[in-house]
């Protein structure tokens, strides 16, 4: 909560500062990366600095921090605050990295805003940033706790064990400890970041969903290949070079979107590579011998493009109440619905919670539809594959 002295304060400056925010964090990471480039070369995905993509999504989170803090002062926006510390935590930040980011944004507030940056205001939006980053500190200690890793200490050498051709685009590989010991427990719907060497001697991080149940020796991720460099540039390698018997560096398991307990019913909707972390979702649902009532939908290019689809059919047809429902935009011969997924006209028992995951427009337009129908915002979970562009937006 904000001091009675900060909030007036930061009220009056909030249209400001939020108007300035795409500024001020271009000059932030600008000043960040020439102190240290090696958080550039190393940790950041530089495929979402040179896209813009991550400023704006620490634009949002700022000024949703802000004014959840103006609007809420009795609550915080934890599933923001949730989703930031997973990412954080999957890649390995430290609490200490949170002083060196404070140093650079204030210095980029004050290059950019001036002589209005008093230092009345410069103490208000310093509560602001503390009371975030405490917040995400907090919550990636827990993850880090429960995760039985060191603080930054996620990184794990793991095995190729099995290299699959899902689709021409996609490929899935299993993982397993060299040393034949078990892989780390998770739930679905979590992911993994992994670590690979690029051939200027960065080591860049991407994270991957883990698309099989829990409970196994093994892993398995799925990848799909992003061209263009440098947004595609660890899938590209992966795919060029990633073979059975080699070694990658893998973290421990994270991410929020989760299967929940109780016998609920649930919608699980994905589009493209979004399918990932609900095939772990169904094969848990399966091999737990579920009853629960599970809508399944799926959106594609077309039949050839959908990975793993054999295997989706599979499942949803194990599960005692699971109906599948398929939409391809080039449906060809394959029974599926002709082209975007349309969640209006499916029959969802009373208490639906749902689950989605992929690209942003897929997102927006199954969560409007669900809305739109009377789904209470709370029962819509969803996960964005890289930065959350939708923050402070949902609702």
């Amino acid at each position: 909560m904000l001091s009675e002295q900060a909030v007036p304060v930061v009220r009056a400056t909030l249209p400001a500062v939020g108007g300035a925010l795409d500024r001020i964090t271009e000059r932030f990471y600008g000043r960040l990366f020439a102190a240290h480039p090696e958080l550039l070369r190393d940790l950041f995905n530089r495929g979402n600095q040179a896209n813009g993509e991550q400023r704006k999504a620490l634009a949002g989170s700022i000024a949703a921090f802000a004014t959840t803090l103006l609007e809420h002062p009795d609550r915080r926006p934890d599933a923001m605050l949730s989703r930031i510390a997973h990412k954080h935590a999957s890649l390995g930040v430290t609490s200490e990295q949170y002083k060196v980011v404070h140093e650079h944004l204030f210095a980029a507030i004050v290059e950019v805003l001036g002589d209005a940056v008093t230092a009345e205001v410069a103490r208000a939006w310093d509560e602001v940033y503390w009371l975030m980053a405490n917040a995400l500190i907090a919550v990636e200690a827990r993850l880090y706790q429960e995760s039985g890793v060191t603080e930054g200490q996620v990184w794990r050498p793991m095995e190729i064990a099995e290299r699959r051709e899902e689709t021409a685009d996609t490929v899935s590989f299993v993982l397993r400890h060299a040393d034949g010991s078990p892989t780390a427990a998770f739930r679905p719907g979590q992911y993994v970041s992994v670590r690979a060497a690029m051939p200027d001697g960065a080591r860049q991080i991407r994270q991957y969903s883990l698309s099989s149940a829990p409970g196994r020796p093994q892993w398995r991720i799925t990848v799909k290949r992003v061209d263009g460099d440098p947004a595609g540039e660890v899938s590209s390698w992966l795919h060029a070079h990633a073979r059975e018997g080699d070694t990658v560096e893998a973290s421990a398991p994270f991410g929020d979107l989760v299967l929940p307990g109780g016998d609920g019913p649930l919608l699980l909707a994905s589009a493209g590579i979004g399918s990932t972390p609900m095939l772990a979702m169904l094969d848990h649902l399966v091999n737990t011998g579920s009853t629960r009532p599970v809508v399944v939908v799926h959106a594609d290019r077309a039949p050839a493009a959908h990975a793993h689809a054999a295997e989706l059919r599979r499942l949803v047809d194990a599960l005692p109440q699971g109906t599948l429902h398929l939409w391809y935009e080039e449906p060809g011969d394959s029974g599926a619905r002709p082209g975007r997924a349309d969640v209006t006209a499916l029959d969802l028992p009373a208490g639906t919670t749902a689950y989605l995951c992929g690209p942003l427009p897929f997102l927006r337009a199954v969560r409007g539809d669900l809305l739109g129908r009377g789904t209470a915002a709370a029962d819509i979970r969803y996960e964005v594959f890289g930065p959350d562009l939708w923050l402070g937006t949902e609702g």
